[in-house]
């Protein structure tokens, strides 16, 4: 059975799959990155998920609370929990520093596991699509790992902001 779930896999998906991993990798390497750069992977897995949960759950009450509300949680825990020695802004240069890490890998294959999973799951067992329990931990899954990219993100930019001198200060002598 494990083998026709290979088999019946489209390609893409593979190809998904070695990008994720491709760029986890790059994540757990410390660099500098634009912000623009660096918030790439959060809103592709956002899509992701949405498509995911929108496609196979609907857009309807219970799979946006639990979405929303697991995804307010995380994000709220990760704003909290960031270390803020891991990012250093350099606004002048467009750029933040930030250590590499492992989480951001973890994430994403927990979103591709997550949406595969619940593929193959509902391929084998359509009725579960209708099932407000299932419906609601997916939802909720999908949100805590959502939440987890847009909190970091979220910290990473108000760092950076914070770090930027603040409009018409006063930066030198003055010209009469």
């Amino acid at each position: 059975m494990f083998m026709q779930i290979i088999s019946h896999t489209p390609i893409w998906v593979w190809a998904l799959l070695a990008f994720l991993i491709y760029r986890g990798i790059l994540a757990s390497v410390d660099r500098e990155v634009t912000l623009k750069k660096l918030s790439i992977i959060p809103l592709i897995m956002l899509a992701l998920s949405w498509q995911g949960v929108s496609t196979v759950f609907g857009v309807t009450p219970l799979p946006m609370l639990c979405w929303l509300l697991a995804a307010a949680a995380a994000a709220t825990l990760n704003w909290r929990l960031f270390r803020k020695e891991r990012v250093i802004a350099y606004p002048e240069r467009g750029v933040v520093f930030q250590r590499g890490s492992w989480l951001p890998l973890m994430l994403m294959m927990g979103i591709f596991l997550t949406k595969y999973t619940v593929g193959v799951t509902l391929a084998m067992h359509p009725g579960l699509a209708h099932d407000a329990a299932f419906t609601a931990a997916v939802c909720a899954l999908y949100g805590v790992f959502n939440g987890m990219f847009i909190g970091r993100l979220l910290r990473v930019v108000s760092l950076y902001r914070s770090a930027q001198p603040a409009q018409g200060a006063y930066s030198g002598p003055l010209n009469s």
